[in-house]
């Protein structure tokens, strides 16, 4: 059993940054691809980003080239770096074991004005 817990998430402008955190209760965290996902209101979750094991990256084309992705499998932790958030990116923000079963609770990210 691995519990995920996500941290970081608010309010901010438009143009802002926030670093999302989350922390696995297990080392077992090291064994898997881990993945961030992101929930808006009246829409279907979608996959934002991913890292794998060793280190190699992915993301969606909506935050490519402002969102990076890494992981610090000492403090079995992954974190989503958002930069030049947009309104759009507004949702609850979940990271996933890619290759397993394990959710987080979710942090909400609200990009506003």
């Amino acid at each position: 059993q691995v519990q995920l817990v996500e941290s970081g998430g608010g309010s901010v402008q438009p143009g802002g940054s926030l670093r999302l955190s989350c922390a696995a209760s297990t080392s077992i965290f090291r064994r898997y691809t881990m993945a961030w996902y992101r929930q808006a209101p009246e829409k279907e979750r979608e996959w934002v980003a991913r890292i794998t094991t060793g280190g190699s990256t992915a993301y969606a084309d909506s935050v490519k080239g402002r969102f990076t992705i890494s992981r610090d499998n000492a403090k079995n932790t992954v974190y989503l770096r958002m930069n030049s958030l947009k309104p759009e990116d507004t949702a609850v923000y979940y990271c996933h074991t890619q290759n397993g079963p394990y959710w987080g609770q979710g942090t909400q990210v609200t990009v506003s004005s």
